[in-house]
């Protein structure tokens, strides 16, 4: 089978890359050929992402790869969810796109529940409801923003505008949709009954398509294809993972955020559900990735970040040495405590948590580090356990992917605390889904081989038996 060559641009909270695929016929190998900061800006107590910027970056991005790769043939984009930027009536923004972690959404979730039951809204898009969301993003708008809010034609989520940006058709990828609080998870198009109950106008969302729906060319370069993969990072990632599908597995990709459940074919909107905090997200191929979404590295990135900006020095593998080292500690936090989510001084926010749950503080460096890993790992082990009631299944392997699958230290202390083996890798899943969904849309992968066995053939990964004498 002929090389084909794609292009992933995988957009981050804090990072994005362009990564560049070349599939053989049986696996994907993969090279990154530009990395940039996620720019975000405060102005008067609001954050915005900067997607004027990334976008030049991206087109640095696209540049580096034809120069690679001038046989190029698609390109697609996938970012984080439930942020977006609002469209006037000639398809022009009509203001900055907020960041997730702006404050100004309790307004909106507040506006929420005076005009829906929180059951009934669940019942309809199976949706967690987090003040992140879409869905209390744009109620916010309606209470800070009227103006703009009523000049709003279109939405686009951000990988979706990118992908319109680059080829000018504007759609709500399914996989992203599903994050707004706003998708049907049971028809997969968007809940007409939610919006009306919110006084959302349905029109202002755009056409609802499948993974791996292929847009049209890119103007400047007709040879090359835009592909709405999946245009969340974590369907990306949650495609490629290279498991044995005869076996009960789980999943968990690792980074920013910790997102841990499972694939099934049918949500479960059930009140259970519901309380247990676990949403209902549509992946690859129609599938719903059933999982809870729970703060991850956040806390030790913004420790890192603080003891950083002390002038302390240090690298990554030295905090792990220093962790592996320190003395387990006898309790674990409870990072999903909104008082963790927003940025700040993390070491000091753990030492206050210490001292109001009369608990040893912890200020060694090593030792935060240790305890935010533990308490990590201990989140895990309380979700999949709810996970496995809710299904009413065992699961015998947790695959992590993501940035966190390099972490040795988690991933040993998840495999004990869960008491299953914790299949670690790859890494790169989010940009190896992306790029795989690409070449299976081109029609390139054999008719024989599903994307998770290219996966398969394309990584390597690494197990972590537990230690039942290490864990709690």
């Amino acid at each position: 089978m002929q090389e084909s060559v794609h292009l992933a641009f995988d957009l981050g909270a804090s990072s994005g890359r362009a990564v560049l695929g070349r599939f053989d016929g049986s696996r994907m190998e993969m090279q990154e050929v530009h990395r940039w900061a996620t720019p975000i800006e405060a102005e008067e107590e609001r954050l915005y992402w900067d997607l004027d910027t990334v976008w030049s970056s991206m087109q640095e991005g696209l540049a580096m790869a034809l120069e690679e790769a001038p046989d190029l043939c698609s390109l697609s984009v996938d970012s984080w969810g439930v942020d977006y930027v609002p469209m006037d009536s000639t398809m022009q923004p009509l203001r900055r796109a907020h960041a997730y972690r702006d404050l100004r959404s309790a307004l909106g979730e507040a506006l929420a529940w005076q005009r829906i039951a929180r059951r009934d809204l669940y019942s309809m898009t199976g949706v967690a409801s987090h003040p992140i969301n879409t869905l209390f993003q744009v109620l916010a708008d309606e209470q800070m923003t009227p103006q703009s809010y009523a000049a709003t034609c279109c939405r686009l989520l951000v990988a979706d505008y990118m992908n319109w940006r680059f080829c000018d058709r504007p759609v709500a990828e399914a996989s992203l949709a599903s994050t707004t609080q706003l998708l049907s998870a049971n028809s997969r198009s968007w809940s007409v009954e939610a919006m009306q109950a919110l006084q959302i106008d349905p029109v202002t969302w755009p056409r609802v398509v499948p993974s791996g729906t292929v847009l049209g060319p890119v103007p400047d370069n007709p040879n090359v294809a835009v592909i709405a993969s999946c245009s969340h990072d974590t369907a990306c990632a949650v495609a490629a993972i290279p498991a044995d599908e005869g076996s009960s597995w789980a999943f968990l990709s690792s980074g920013t955020w910790s997102l841990l459940g499972a694939e099934i074919s049918t949500p479960i909107c059930t009140p259970a559900a519901m309380e247990a905090g676990f949403t209902n997200e549509v992946g690859y191929g129609g599938t719903i990735r059933f999982l809870k979404n729970l703060t991850g590295l956040w806390v030790l990135q913004e420790c890192e970040r603080v003891w950083r900006e002390a002038g302390i020095s240090f690298d990554y593998t030295g905090l792990l040495d220093e962790a592996s080292r320190a003395e387990p500690p006898a309790f674990t936090i409870d990072f999903n405590d909104p008082k963790f989510a927003t940025p700040g001084n993390m070491p000091q926010r753990i030492a206050a948590w210490c001292r109001e749950h009369g608990e040893p503080v912890v200020s060694e460096r090593g030792d935060i580090v240790r305890l935010v890993l533990e308490s990590l790992a201990e989140a895990s082990r309380a979700t999949l356990k709810s996970l496995s009631t809710l299904l009413g299944k065992r699961f015998n392997v947790l695959h992590v992917v993501g940035g966190g699958s390099r972490n040795r230290l988690l991933n040993q202390r998840t495999a004990d605390r869960c008491g299953i083996p914790v299949i670690a890798g790859p890494s790169e899943a989010t940009a190896l889904g992306n790029l795989l969904i690409q070449a299976s849309a081109m029609n390139r992968l054999p008719a024989d081989s599903s994307i998770r066995e290219v996966s398969a053939t394309s990584v390597q990964t690494e197990t972590f038996q537990p230690n039942q004498s290490g864990a709690p």
